[in-house]
């Protein structure tokens, strides 16, 4: 199999990171992993090692705190082991209302959802263009689209952060996508103990077909992209009723 360069991939021991560590290492790429569960992380570069031949490095960090965010920037910008894709994945919701969360909580919860995904996307643009090629993914949500809190509001960052990026760099070969999913099987809910028996099975989607969907939009140079028809058709409806109406069930 043909070497396609490094990906580096943050949030990777589980959910959809590692389903885009499987899916890049699957294309070619050799991986960085990061996220804070170095067990987690060590199984899976081994299991990549294992199964497609790539090289893998675990790359165990915190990205609320600045410091580490600053490592994995470092890697990113290594010029002798040049990162082609990045993916901008690690993230997490948190419940209820400004008016009652809890201070830190929500300074980390922006931490993790714009500030190290603008640090490290920074980091990766020079070498990029300088290169004439590369591709960053940001992992936003249908959230992003609705009113509903500051998950909401963190995750349109990726939504605009990804259009304005893609119009300045794309001519430039360097292309940056939003993934924009619903519902999907991974531990997302079960951190936040949601009852997700509460939603249909048709509202679910698969962690393997968000991924290549999101892939193949950076790849073809999309700035955004749903996953999914009814999620389309859910982000049209919202677009068209008062954002009040977003907050049903909230």
């Amino acid at each position: 199999m043909a070497r396609r360069g490094w990906a580096l991939v943050t949030g990777a021991s589980s959910g959809l990171g590692a389903e885009f560590a499987r899916h890049l290492a699957r294309s070619g790429h050799d991986l960085v992993l990061v996220s804070r569960s170095q067990e987690r992380l060590e199984s899976l570069s081994q299991e990549l090692r294992d199964a497609y031949g790539v090289s893998s490095e675990v790359l165990v960090a915190d990205l609320h705190n600045p410091s580490e965010v600053d490592l994995v920037a470092a890697r990113i910008a290594d010029a002798s082991r040049p990162v082609r894709v990045l993916v901008n994945n690690a993230g997490y919701g948190i419940g209820g209302n400004l008016d009652r969360s809890d201070a830190q909580e929500e300074r980390d919860h922006l931490a993790i959802h714009v500030t190290a995904p603008l640090e490290l996307t920074k980091a990766a643009l020079p070498g990029m263009l300088e290169r004439g090629e590369g591709r960053v993914v940001i992992v936003s949500s249908v959230a992003g689209y609705l009113s509903r809190g500051t998950y909401s509001a963190n995750k349109s960052w990726g939504l605009t952060m990804a259009r304005s990026l893609n119009a300045t760099y794309r001519s430039r070969g360097v292309h940056v996508s939003a993934v924009a999913p619903g519902f999907t099987r991974t531990e997302f809910h079960q951190r936040m103990n949601m009852d997700t028996s509460l939603f249909p099975e048709l509202m679910w989607l698969k962690a393997p077909d968000v991924v290549a969907k999101a892939l193949r939009a950076v790849e073809s140079g999309r700035a955004v992209t749903i996953p999914s028809a009814r999620y389309k058709l859910l982000v049209a409806v919202a677009a068209l009723v008062p954002a009040r109406w977003h907050q049903a069930g909230a």
